[in-house]
């Protein structure tokens, strides 16, 4: 019902705006289920369940890179062969793969690259038999870094894969 001159939308557009943002304001969210544990959020702060970095992701263990690189060398695949027999044995564990890059090169470089890195360890593990469906995968580039110095030893820890266990 639109009366002449706009009348009715002048006066019903403010409330509809309010109504709007205190619905907003109320948490519109998604409920979380008991089991399922949300990734971290904060820089150095890992979830509650844990994950491969803090050495707290119920054995699963952080995959390494060499420099400028997403191949899977010999050991990380010895270490993703033992992170899927982790997985096949808790059939519901589901975790998060973050790609994460060392402080040299630009954002969307390293934004990219750390993608490359976590999609390459999650088709890894899906060709060792773990669902798609346990498995998500994020890219933080160079902005969450382990060590901040800039020696080769430093970089060399920033070049990864960390594990985030997103439900038990």
């Amino acid at each position: 019902m639109i009366r002449k001159n706009g009348n009715f939308l002048r006066s019903t557009l403010p409330l509809a705006l309010m109504t709007l943002a205190a619905l907003m304001a109320s948490g519109c969210s998604k409920k979380q289920k008991p089991d399922e544990i949300s990734p971290s959020t904060d820089m150095g702060e890992s979830s509650a369940a844990g994950d491969s970095d803090s050495g707290r992701a119920l054995g699963l263990v952080t995959i390494r890179f060499p420099y400028d690189s997403f191949v899977l060398n010999d050991s990380a695949k010895e270490a993703l062969k033992n992170n899927a027999s982790i997985m096949k044995d808790k059939a519901s564990l589901s975790v998060q793969i973050e790609g994460h890059c060392d402080s040299r090169g630009g954002v969307q470089y390293n934004i990219a690259l750390g993608e490359k890195r976590a999609n390459a360890v999650k088709k890894y593990l899906e060709g060792m038999g773990i669902s798609a469906e346990r498995l998500t995968t994020i890219s933080y580039g160079k902005e969450r870094l382990l060590e901040s110095a800039e020696t080769e030893e430093a970089h060399a820890k920033n070049r990864r894969a960390n594990f985030v266990i997103t439900s038990k």
